[in-house]
């Protein structure tokens, strides 16, 4: 079981990180999967936070987990058209 919450702590990590890495991408487009990784990452590291009992940073990331929610859900109405360059709301 301790592998398993190991594999899944550092797979939310590097979703958390290629998000950032993702908004830093000239085309926007991606945009929208860098939001779901957000998610996808605060959980699977709050899961692990969980798991050890390290409280301080599980919260941290269940609050993540749901700033990227809202965001998630915001968005959804706003349909954006992109080209190579740039995106218009």
């Amino acid at each position: 079981m301790k592998i398993l919450i190991d594999i899944l702590g550092w797979s939310g990590s590097g979703f958390i990180i290629l998000a950032y890495a993702i908004t830093l991408l000239e085309n926007k487009k991606f945009i929208t999967y860098g939001k779901y990784l957000n998610l996808v990452g605060g959980v699977l590291i709050a899961i692990n936070c969980y798991y050890y009992n390290a409280i301080p940073p599980f919260v941290t990331n269940l609050l993540w987990s749901i700033i990227a929610t809202l965001t998630i859900y915001k968005s959804r109405g706003k349909k954006e058209k992109c080209d190579k360059t740039k995106c218009i709301s």
